[in-house]
């Protein structure tokens, strides 16, 4: 079957990648942290994506390659780990694009030769059982592909990539509509789903035979084109040749060469041996026919005219091997093309160039340079030379060529003579012996060099106190203009459109602080809104009890004293005062009375505890320590020990002499040691000589006999059971049984001594020195994993500030509302304090809403809001307040969004500061910068405090920067987890899921040992620590340290009865530096082995793991594993991975309820409703009559009998205890409706409940607040044990639980995420081991995952025009100007960014001068930096550039009062079609979401939505094409300034390879310097763009690429605030914008969006959300501007918010 019967297939395959389309991910392809992931990138995509590059012309060789380097480097600069792959098979694509063949070959020989780049070329093609096996061992996480080839041939082939690329669950990135920053890569990731890999399983065999008839197809075509150009030769006849002509090459010169000249020289000669008999087949087929001969002869060159172009070849290359690239750079540029007649010995040379490419391996072991791959032909320098010799040399310009070009084509011609030999070539000069034009006669054949040049090389000046001190140092090296300069005396206020004049744009706006939705009228005595806020405050409580059951405590404001550290003991006083005696004496007596009651508890429960050990050992223990937890009294808890002691040691004699032979139950032994632990441990004091002997006799019982000597060494007490050794002994040692069997029992190194300062618990050494860091009035870096309790730091610090006074602020900064939320409940449920009237111990301030969150004492926000706090110019009085700021989750510092608020935070408060984390890999560097900062703000300080002691001005209120502070930040680390983590990989053998233990040694290979050594944060538990002694000890029998390794012989645990935690840690370093000395000795073979052998056994999974999902849950359950967070990534996974656990419960419950249930429940609820109407009715009669009822019996029966009827029903209905994971016990049933109500009128309220009522809950960032607390809550409590959540859960969320596990692989699935999440399992305090699964994860992954460190924290670029305006606004406008300055110039000072990068900061200056050129010109700020026009507004849409620029200029233009006419005069309603324009407009500006381009190919009918968002109206696109314009022109003379600033060294280098183009210019050659003229209007481009002819002025282009601009500069063109009316990708397809929100307003569904739009449904509901607030935060600002209140553009927007939001909340 040809091509033609398997189309069929390849269509189907076609629409199911293009129905996939809309779905994909555009998200970062790294996200924070790539170090875990590795991906490929298909080789040919990357070609054929790049040579579509609009600024790229084909036939520039080395432009071409500088665009692969740009992109790959940017690759490896964000840190990718990466390989690119090109097939075999996909050569085939490209035998109808000869030009394109040795470009490609050229490429993977100059990516595997010139970089590091990993190149993988053995692979034949992407169906073939290599590469399958290569994906299965490297599980790369996705493949970089292009969803369109050339033609639709290599389209097909790109598709069976995607599909088999699928089917081995690998995710598929497309390679165009990729967009890069300075961390981050973004594109669009289609996931591997089980549909796509069902597709391929199920046409597995059609899908190999399409792809074998494709290929079989693409063969036949190039049969076709060889045959065309080489007659007779085939495909081998040529490969021959080119290895014959390079052989005898090789004997001309033996001394090797460049093979810029080797190609040529041997390409050339077998071209013109090609063409040569080319000529002679054409002859002999036409010698009958004189005419067709005729024809022949006007169609092809004759072999002399061959020969000339051959010799302007030659002198092109000598050119390339001559010229740097500094002026090749400057080439001008011919436009005219190549004429038909030498098409075919062009075509002809690019075959014979890639037929010697391919086999350049015969050069071998010869000195071949391959340095220069990347540059083997010039086309445009082609052309320059050809026209230069057919039109100006016969014109009567001769210009000399120099002596260096002669020789060197002399040189080179000769040998291509050498190597033809069949006939004579010619001599080299003159080059032109024939008079046929090349080149196609144009009317312009020169590309003119335009000769206006781009307008206002000079900035505007503008000075004031911020930008003197900022940049003032640059003026001197800057052109600025002159005041008497057009541009300069343009800038008179701008006249506005006739409607805007009773439009006050220069007032101020109220900031978000004042817009937030108050959620409470705090000054309201209404009684309806003090009941909510009572029921507020009570429900916080609980909330808070939720989280941790401490006691509130009553907080009374004290002064506070500076504090020494408390680790150091006090020094007693020499005398007792009378009242210090008494208040002993007092304690004394108290203390014994506590005895006496703790005695009695005892004596009432002993009896029954020993009962019930007797009858089962394990309940019996669990009541006793129970009784031990809540017990205080020591001597009764010894006593208690003992009597469990006691207990065990029967239960094992008994068991024992049950057993026999056969293995023991050794959960009675650990029951056993764990009591001889507590006993030696706790109470060593009150041990007895009795006691001793009785704790000997039970260890030798257990076969520990040098212990029990050790602690008793009298033997005679235990003579009689050495004769019953082998009975009770365990039969290993007891450092082993101790490791081995009860690790996580082991005892913490815990301090005893109690720390006044702390209530609740014993802090640990690292712990009080957080104390002392706030006692001190310090700042501190904080790193400790999760659980750790790094968070009483920040409760101590908010009880000092509340007891220091009534008016000092703390403000805990959260990632995200719902850690507000939690912090908020915390802080409500732990601290009471009586305040003045007003003002409130905690207040919330987030987007959504505010509550008392400027008269609080504890403010709790998010990043965003407190920038909002510090950057308004009159709320400094408020900030002066601020005590202390509390950053938890500080690592978002390096996150994806919002990030460079976390630096603007840290940078402007002037207080002490704790940074709060569990995952940060450069702490050092990050508290480095803190602490330069820090300097920065103690001279600010002695600045401003000599200013105001000069003015002596006293406030009325205390200002608390002037009390004493510490300007030392410190940093406080600690590594170790209270219980250790267990790892386990999830399989699925014959349908059922199994769990391997992996070891986290078996993640590591020898080679990442010797490189990087061990993560520093790869924890073994002591169970794990056992495992890898005895992996080391079995791979090496002959183990020189053996035995001093041995767990019985280790040092540290010598002789102890009781091994603690800190000594298995020892033992663990230890060996771990000893498998590593094993690598760096010499044998690492072994190691090898070791980690092999740690490895877990094949994991096997098949089948619909997302239907396997509740047997995993079921099996979890089975296992006592519950409860469990299940983390995926994907919104709509987490959603219906709970509903297919509730799915199986149903079922099963069905499944067990006997037949006829359903029916019997059916017959009780209509006999329940028949007597529910007797007993109504009754009611009714006897309301009538007034008499004493008379048929009292009958209605007490009904009654009783509805009662019965009920019980029975209930029970009917009951869900048995194994079709549901709700634990009843842990809630009582009036919280739980406590906790329901508050859902009752949102979204997902009921699906909530019913999953709740099941035990099941999920968790994501696009439910309502009130829905995530319901979840947390009920997980907390213990009600809901299973939870589905995606990584917002991560963030801090206090949920602790028994398991983690993951069940989805996804990019956001990062070594970050990964410690984050896993975090979460093992709740302190009741569990001593969490345990981790890892379902449907491959292994690699894993590996990587728990091997790779967690991000470092790199700085953002921290400007926007948007911020630069907020910046002058607080400078200008501020209340107390000092501070507002310095606050501002901390900032553009002090970015992570720069810290340490001179370069950086220089580049920062300069975009910092742009957005105040820009700024000026666009009439928001004046010369001396103060605001005017339209600034308000726009920085209040700051969340929105530079959507609110264009918006404030569309305002300007008049546009929307054109637009918003209402139905008739006089009205204030407006049409619906006046609407659907205004949202088209709006949809355009905010909220953008563009589809990939190839999806606008779809034939899928949409049913309600329209999907492709349309342009806007005329005359808004009109205005955007004119600012685009405009700020694109501005941009371009910006980039023009700063290109002095580049490195030209550094841009003479192709970035990735560093090959240097570089050189002397070529001086004594006429020639080249007539060619190459053209310096100017080439100043801010790279070099390596101008040889496709690109100048300057290509800088006007709205949508300039990143690699065109100077890469040393450090500015891109992705700075300029451009909006873009059309987007198109690489390829040039336009990439249209979904039409959600202008959609929904039309149909208001969310079915619709998830149908047609292709959204999820919480990710629209979000993006709407979003849409909703800019269009209110619009209405509220144009509202306040303007006083006309029947003004047609606010009405106009009111309108639209009103309906908007009303569409919103329906859904």
């Amino acid at each position: 079957m040809g091509l033609e019967g398997h189309m069929m297939l390849l269509e189907e395959m076609a629409q199911f990648i293009l129905d996939a389309l809309p779905k994909a991910e555009y998200s970062s392809l790294f996200n924070d942290f790539v170090e875990s992931e590795f991906f490929l990138v298909d080789g040919d995509s990357l070609l054929v994506t790049l040579i579509c590059e609009k600024t790229f012309k084909w036939g520039q060789e080395l432009h071409f390659f500088y665009l692969v380097e740009r992109y790959l480097l940017d690759l490896v600069s964000k840190g990718g780990q990466f390989a690119v792959v090109f097939f075999k098979d996909a050569e085939y694509a490209y035998f109808n694009f000869p030009e394109l063949l040795p470009l490609r070959t050229a490429l993977m020989l100059h990516l595997q030769h010139n970089t590091t780049i990993d190149v993988q070329t053995k692979f034949s093609g992407c169906l073939s059982q290599e590469w399958k096996f290569f994906l299965e061992e490297s599980y790369p996480y996705f493949l970089i592909v292009a969803d369109e080839g050339l033609n639709h041939l290599q389209t097909h082939l790109f598709n069976f990539l995607i599909i088999q690329s699928w089917s081995m669950k690998v995710n598929a990135v497309l390679s165009t509509g990729q967009a890069s920053n300075i961390l981050r890569l973004y594109g669009y990731l289609m996931s591997s789903l089980y549909k796509n890999q069902s597709f391929f399983e199920q046409n597995k065999m059609k899908i190999e035979n399409a792809y074998k008839a494709l290929i079989k197809h693409l063969e036949e075509c190039r049969v076709l084109a060889l045959e065309s150009l080489f007659g007779n030769l085939k495909w081998k006849n040529m490969m021959e040749e080119a290895c014959e002509t390079i052989s005898l090459l090789k004997q001309l010169w033996p001394e090797g060469s460049d093979i810029r000249r080797v190609l040529w020289v041997t390409s050339c000669s077998l071209s013109l041996r090609m063409y040569h008999h080319f000529l002679e087949n054409r002859k002999m087929t036409t010698s009958d026919d004189k005419t067709k001969t005729q024809q022949v002869q006007s169609n092809c060159l004759t072999l002399q005219e061959v020969e000339d172009l051959c010799r302007l070849q030659c002198l092109s290359v000598v050119f390339l091997l001559q010229i740097p690239l500094s002026q090749r750079a400057c080439a001008r540029v011919i436009t005219s093309h190549w004429t038909k007649n030498i098409k075919t010995f062009l075509n002809m040379k690019k075959w014979c160039d890639y037929f010697i490419l391919s086999n350049i391996n015969i050069f071998e072991f010869w000195n071949l340079n391959l340095t220069h791959l990347s540059d083997l032909s010039d086309e445009l320098l082609l052309k320059n030379i050809a026209f230069y010799y057919e039109n100006e040399n016969v014109q009567g310009l001769h210009l000399n060529l120099g002596n260096d070009i002669m020789k060197d084509f002399e040189h080179l011609w000769n040998t291509v003579s050498k190597l033809v030999r069949k006939f004579d070539v010619g001599k080299p000069f003159p080059l032109r012996t024939t008079k046929l034009p090349f080149l196609k006669r144009n009317p312009s054949p020169i590309k003119d060099t335009p000769k206006e040049k781009i307008s206002n090389l000079g900035f505007i000046p503008v000075s004031c106190k911020v930008v003197d001190k900022f940049v003032g140092d640059l003026f001197k090296d800057l052109p600025f203009l002159k005041s008497d300069d057009p541009v300069v005396t343009s800038l008179v206020k701008q006249k506005e459109f006739d409607e805007l004049l009773h439009w006050h744009s220069h007032r101020l706006l109220r900031d978000d602080y004042d817009r937030t939705k108050c959620q409470f009228d705090e000054k309201s005595r209404d009684p309806r809104f003090l009941r909510s806020l009572q029921k507020y405050h009570v429900f916080q409580r609980f909330y808070g009890n939720s989280l941790e059951s401490v006691p509130s405590k009553v907080v009374v404001s004290q002064a506070v004293k500076p504090k020494k550290n408390f680790i150091e003991p006090k020094s007693k006083k020499a005398h007792e005062t009378k009242a210090e005696i008494i208040t002993r004496e007092n304690k004394k007596r108290l203390f014994a009375q506590e005895e006496q009651k703790e005695e009695k508890k005892w004596n009432a429960l002993s009896l029954s505890i020993e009962e019930e050990m007797k009858a089962n050992l394990n309940s019996g223990i669990k009541k006793l320590e129970d009784f031990l937890k809540s017990c205080k009294s020591n001597s009764v808890k010894f006593r208690a020990e003992m009597v469990g002691l006691t207990a065990c040691l029967k239960a094992w004699k008994e068991h024992c002499q049950g057993q026999g032979d056969t293995i023991k139950d050794l959960n009675i032994a650990v029951q056993m040691m764990k009591r001889i632990h507590s006993l030696m441990e706790k109470y060593p004091e009150l041990i007895q000589e009795a006691d001793q002997n009785f704790i000997a006799r039970c260890l030798k019982y257990l076969g520990f006999d040098e212990l029990a000597s050790s602690l008793y060494p009298t033997q005679a007490a235990g003579d009689h059971i050495k004769k019953k050794k082998n009975k009770y002994s365990i039969g290993i040692g007891p450092v082993r049984f101790q490791l081995q069997h009860m690790g996580h029992y082991l005892i913490r190194n815990e301090r005893k001594d109690p720390d006044h300062r702390v209530q609740d618990f014993i802090p640990d050494t690292w712990q009080r020195e957080l104390l002392d860091v706030v006692d001190n009035n310090e700042s501190a870096v904080i790193v400790a994993p999760t659980s750790s309790g790094k968070t009483y730091a920040s409760h101590y610090c908010l009880e000092r500030v509340l007891k220091e006074s009534d008016q000092g602020v703390v403000v805990y900064v959260a990632p995200t509302k719902a850690l507000v939320n939690q912090v908020a409940a915390t802080v409500h449920s732990r601290f009471t304090k009586s305040l003045p009237g007003g003002e409130a111990l905690c207040g919330v301030f987030t987007r959504d809403y505010r509550h008392e969150a400027l008269n609080c004492q504890v403010l709790i926000t998010v990043p965003a809001c407190f920038e909002i706090l510090l950057l308004s110019p009159h709320r400094q009085a408020w900030a002066k307040r601020i005590r202390y700021v509390i950053f938890d989750e500080v690592h978002c510092l390096g996150g994806e969004i919002g990030a460079e608020i976390w630096e603007h935070l840290l940078v402007m408060i002037r207080c002490p500061f704790l940074a709060l984390s569990a995952t940060i890999s450069n702490p050092e560097h990050l508290t480095e910068w803190l602490q330069s900062v820090k300097h920065y703000w103690k001279q600010a300080d002695n600045i401003m405090g000599k200013n105001v002691a000069s003015k002596r001005n006293v406030n009325s209120h205390k200002d608390y920067l002037q009390m004493k502070q510490s300007y030392r930040v410190r940093l406080v680390l600690y590594g170790e987890r209270y219980n250790d983590l267990e790892k386990h990989v999830c399989s699925i053998k014959r349908d059922n899921i199994t769990f391997d233990h992996f070891h986290p040694c078996s993640a590591l290979t020898a080679d990442h040992i010797e490189k990087y050594g061990f993560p520093s944060d790869l924890a073994l538990s002591p169970r794990e620590t056992i495992q890898l002694y005895d992996a080391m000890a079995h791979s090496w029998k002959s183990w020189p340290r053996a035995q001093e390794f041995c767990p019985e012989e280790f040092i540290h645990f010598k002789n102890k009865i009781v091994i603690k935690k800190l000594d298995a840690r020892k033992y663990e370093e230890s060996l771990k530096e000893e498998l590593t000395d094993w690598i760096k000795n010499g044998n690492a073979d072994k190691a090898k082995i070791v980690l092999r052998n740690l490895r877990p056994d094949s994991v096997c999974s098949s089948g619909n793991m997302v239907h396997m999902f509740p047997l995993l849950v079921e099996k979890l359950r089975k296992m006592e594993k519950l409860p469990a967070l299940f983390f995926l990534f994907n919104v709509g996974d987490v959603e219906q991975s709970a509903k297919s656990v509730d799915t199986f419960l149903k079922k099963k419950q069905e499944r067990k309820r006997p037949p006829k249930a359903e029916k019997e429940a059916h017959v009780m609820a209509n006999k329940l409703g028949k007597v529910k109407k007797s007993i109504e009715k009754q009611k009714t009669l006897d309301e009538k009559s007034k008499k004493k009822p008379r048929n009292m019996d009958q209605s007490l029966i009904h009654e009783a009998e509805y009662g019965y009827l009920l019980k029975i029903l209930e029970k009917n209905l009951e869900i048995p205890e194994d079709c549901t994971y709700a634990d009843h016990k842990m809630i009582d049933i009036e919280t739980l409706h406590m906790v329901f109500d508050r859902v009752k009128s949102t979204r997902k309220g009921e699906e909530l409940k019913a999953l709740a009522r099941r035990g099941i809950g999920y968790h994501h960032a696009s439910m309502n607040f009130k829905e995530k607390q319901l979840v947390e809550i009920l997980f907390r409590k213990g009600f809901i044990r299973v939870v589905t959540a995606t990584g917002t859960l991560a963030l801090g969320i206090n949920m602790p639980c028994k398991s983690v596990v993951f069940a989805q692989n996804s990019i956001y699935l990062d070594a970050l995420n990964y410690r984050q999440m896993s975090g979460r399992a093992g709740r302190r305090g009741q569990d001593l081991l969490g345990d981790v699964y890892f379902f449907d994860i491959p292994l690699p992954k894993i590996e990587k995952l728990i091997k790779s460190k967690v991000p470092e924290l790199r700085g953002q670029f921290p400007l926007g025009l948007s911020l630069v305006l907020r910046l002058m606004l607080l400078a200008s406008k501020g209340d107390d100007p000092e501070d507002a300055n310095a606050k501002v110039l901390s900032v553009l000072r002090h970015s992570l960014l720069t810290f340490k990068q001179p370069r950086v900061m220089e580049m920062l200056k300069l975009y910092f001068l742009f957005a105040l050129q820009f700024l000026v010109k666009e009439g928001y700020l004046d010369q001396e930096g103060n605001l005017m026009g339209f600034a308000g507004l726009v920085s209040h849409l700051h969340y929105h550039e530079p959507s609110n620029f264009v918006f404030v200029s569309f305002l300007v233009k008049g546009l929307f009062h054109d637009l918003c006419q209402p139905t008739r005069k006089g009205s204030k309603h407006f049409s619906q079609d006046v609407m659907e324009k205004l949202v088209l407009v709006l949809a355009n500006l905010f909220g953008r979401c563009y589809l990939p381009a190839k999806f606008l190919e779809t034939s899928h009918k949409f049913h309600q939505s329209k999907v492709f968002l349309e342009d806007l109206p005329e005359d808004f696109n009109a205005a955007l094409n004119e600012y685009n314009m405009k700020v694109t022109e501005d941009f371009a003379s910006f980039l023009l300034i700063v290109s002095r600033f580049a490195d030209m060294k550094q841009e003479y280098e192709l970035p990735l390879s560093k090959l240097n183009f570089a050189g002397k210019e070529c001086e004594d050659s006429q020639l080249v310097f007539h060619l190459m003229n053209c310096k100017e209007g080439r100043v801010a481009i790279s070099p390596f763009v101008c040889l496709s002819g690109n100048s300057d002025r290509d800088l006007l282009r709205i949508d300039t690429p990143n690699h065109v601009i100077l890469r040393t500069t450090g500015i891109s063109p992705g700075q300029a605030p451009v909006l873009c009316s059309q987007r198109f990708d690489n390829q040039g397809r336009r990439m249209p914008l979904n039409a959600y929100a202008l959609d929904f307003y039309k149909h208001g569904s969310l079915v619709g969006l998830v149908q047609d739009n292709r959204m999820n449904e919480g990710a629209a509901y979000y993006l709407l959300k979003d849409f909703a607030h800019t269009i209110k935060a619009i209405s509220v600002s144009l509202h306040e501007l303007c006083e006309n209140e029947d003004d047609n553009v606010v009405l106009a927007f009111e309108q639209l918010s009103e309906t908007f939001w009303e569409k919103l909340k329906n859904v």
